[in-house]
């Protein structure tokens, strides 16, 4: 268990490694992250670290959202996020995390939503092969049997069939950091990441 950062998906490009070969990437803006609140197994039950991003207007959240950050005196944040962790002794509350925390070659646990793409297909959605398109065949994209009449007479759970694709929580695993920039607190990760640029993004340490 380890803490991680918030930050944002800016886009993807590539860039060329020792031997000249293209290397897709994906920029990253991390953090500052403000520790929020500290949790102890004493006071809570369990150690955690929740930490803060995006500052907003005091406008944009609700009274116990501002009530809770003002108790520690730390500007209105739009967003918050609990990492456990085996060491909350070794934070405080209002502390600054960039992306300091994290080292080029190191591998990280990236989190976000996928883009949303609406009521898709079954061969967009689950890459069905579809029907001839000729002689006389109407059954071009359709599903065809998605069951039997008789028993048990009923679809049964779990069958692929059309509906919402996209829009859920990915996380993809064990990416390779490629360039860490302290100053603008950019992040260069080796690959692609969840969601569209501007996407809200949690980066973790892999264990």
């Amino acid at each position: 268990m380890s803490l991680g950062l918030l930050g944002n998906k800016i886009g993807m490009t590539q860039i060329f490694d020792e031997s000249g070969k293209i290397i897709p990437v994906t920029v990253l803006k991390i953090g500052p992250c403000i520790i929020t609140q500290v949790k102890t197994v004493l006071k809570d039950g369990y150690n955690a670290i929740q930490i803060g991003y995006g500052n907003v207007s005091s406008k944009s959240l609700t009274q116990p959202e501002l009530g809770h950050l003002q108790k520690s005196n730390i500007q209105p944040l739009k967003y918050l996020k609990e990492f456990r962790i085996n060491n909350p002794e070794d934070f405080q509350i209002g502390q600054v995390l960039n992306v300091e925390t994290f080292t080029s070659g190191q591998l990280v646990d990236i989190t976000g939503k996928s883009s949303g793409k609406g009521f898709s297909g079954l061969q967009k959605r689950h890459n069905f092969a579809r029907g001839p398109m000729t002689h006389g065949s109407k059954n071009h994209r359709a599903p065809g049997s998605i069951g039997m009449g008789t028993t048990p007479g009923r679809v049964l759970p779990g069958k692929k069939m059309a509906g919402q694709l996209g829009n859920k929580i990915i996380n993809i695993k064990k990416l390779k950091i490629v360039l860490v920039d302290n100053k603008e607190n950019i992040l260069v990760v080796r690959g692609s990441v969840p969601g569209k640029p501007g996407n809200l993004l949690s980066i973790i340490a892999s264990h």
